[in-house]
């Protein structure tokens, strides 16, 4: 089956081009799928501006958008198991993780469905009952949306749901690492009846199939999660045709926990925050910062159940955490671990591949932990993307504050503490996008998505998150206009 959705059909590469997705349990292939030319990433853009600007989209309303979203919604519990099992296989992260990752897919088209008919606007008041001043949101135009590898269907999501509720067309490019779920989710929008050209999927390469979508004159808006290099460069280029950009470029997230903390509850949330899904995750905690009076506890607990955790094959039961995702970035994963070494972090288990001979073929890396670390080490500062836990610690509550400040990225933290008033004043003096108290992890549809400072530009999910996708409107309607007799008296 041809894996390029363009104006409604399912399509091969001009060029004949094709990439192998590989398993990184055992790097078995999985698919052969289309590795798409400019001249597709063009043709697709071309239908989803000709279905903006001339097709039967632009009639649907508000209603029978939300339909859609509901319907899909629906399609993706019926498949739910086979979506888990590609995302699995795609990715490597555990079956429950995949799962759980479809069923909150699901949540996000359904508020999102809610939200399509809940927004017409507002009046303004003029001052002057003569005129009826309105402020309506519209859809952007055309969207790319460029999801990363490590949450492919999740991220894809964030970005479809919203931008369809507005009434948008779009191009969709998932990873070229990980696109099984992007196209599954393309053939439910199509099931589901979205009229064609609405809903356009191109796979490959960020050059040239990202660059064709983030430099068409064509495209009015681009949405992207990723590195903070390849969103710098989107960026720049977008800036050349003035598009409206919304990027989410990763984080270095502190989970700081005080000695007055639920010691069994932060131990297994730290454990959670960084080695779930292998530490692939933008939020992910893995800078854990403990007060001087627990460190030797916490640190020697953890580590004995970070020895615990059992690697293995994302499909088999008792597995808790799975490989990285390619050679590549697992290359990039042990650079970060001799770098900590060189820079005198101390390390406290880890920081290897794993010995078992069944994991052998599989892309796998020990979970780690380094002890004595601190600010100026790049392996604290750098977004690193793997299963390495760093460990600071603090004396005053001041130094929690700074140490959860210093990075140059703000998407998420955490603060554990059984005293209410300094949770409070602790997560509202850290400046990242989301601050979990007594929690790690979890994120709403309806609550705002993003970071601050090098995390990226605007957000995902909640209103804000629809937001993106729109463009407001002023009409200002005198309804008893009279000569002003300014000129020619």
């Amino acid at each position: 089956m041809s894996t390029l959705f363009i104006d409604g059909r399912w399509v091969s590469a001009t060029a004949g081009g094709t990439r192998q997705v590989v398993n990184p349990f055992d790097q078995s292939v999985i698919r052969t799928v289309d590795e798409a030319a400019a001249t597709d990433a063009e043709a697709a853009v071309r239908a989803a501006r000709a279905a903006f600007d001339d097709g039967e989209w632009r009639g649907w309303t508000a209603r029978r958008r939300s339909l859609l979203l509901r319907r899909v919604a629906e399609l993706l519990q019926r498949d739910r198991a086979e979506i888990a099992r590609l995302e699995t296989l795609d990715t490597g992260k555990t079956l429950v993780e995949s799962g759980i990752d479809v069923d909150e897919v699901t949540s996000v088209f359904e508020y999102y469905a809610t939200q399509a008919e809940s927004d017409p606007g507002r009046l303004v008041d003029a001052g002057n009952p003569a005129v009826r001043s309105r402020v309506l949101y519209e859809p952007i135009g055309v969207c790319a949306l460029i999801a990363p590898w490590n949450y492919p269907l999740l991220q894809i999501a964030w970005k479809v749901a919203p931008a369809l509720a507005a009434g948008n067309t779009m191009v969709l490019k998932p990873s070229e690492t990980t696109p099984l779920t992007t196209i599954k989710l393309v053939e439910l929008l199509d099931e589901a009846g979205a009229p064609a050209g609405v809903a356009n999927l191109v796979l490959g390469a960020g050059d040239p199939v990202g660059s064709t979508l983030t430099e068409s004159p064509q495209v009015d808006m681009v949405s992207f999660t990723g590195g903070l290099a390849t969103g710098s460069a989107i960026m720049a280029s977008a800036a050349r045709t003035v598009k409206k950009v919304a990027l989410e470029l990763g984080g270095k997230n502190p989970n700081i926990v005080f000695a007055d903390a639920d010691f069994e509850a932060a131990i297994d949330y730290a454990l959670i925050a960084v080695f779930f899904h292998a530490g692939q995750v933008c939020s992910a905690g893995t800078r854990l910062v403990v007060e001087d009076a627990l460190h030797d506890e916490f640190v020697a607990e953890l580590t004995q159940r970070v020895e615990r955790i059992k690697l293995g094959n994302g499909l088999d039961a008792d597995t808790e955490s799975g490989p990285l995702v390619s050679a590549e970035h697992r290359e990039k994963v042990e650079s970060y671990v001799s770098i900590a070494v060189d820079e005198g972090a101390r390390l406290l288990t880890g920081g290897r591949r794993p010995d078992n001979p069944k994991l052998a073929r599989g892309f796998f890396y020990l979970p780690t932990v380094f002890d004595d670390c601190h600010g100026g080490m790049r392996v604290v500062q750098e977004e690193t993307f793997g299963p390495i836990m760093t460990v600071e610690r603090f004396s005053e509550i001041e130094d929690a504050v700074r140490i959860g400040n210093d990075t140059t990225y703000g998407l998420a933290a955490a603060v554990w503490t059984g005293e209410a008033r300094k949770a409070e004043y602790v997560a509202r003096a850290l400046r990242h996008g989301t601050v979990w108290i007594n929690d790690f992890g979890p994120y709403l549809p309806q609550a705002e998505w993003g970071g601050y400072k090098r995390s990226g530009v605007g957000r995902e999910l909640g209103h804000a998150g629809l937001a993106e996708y729109q463009e407001a409107k002023h009409i200002y309607e005198n309804t008893a206009p009279e000569p002003q007799r300014w000129f020619a008296r």
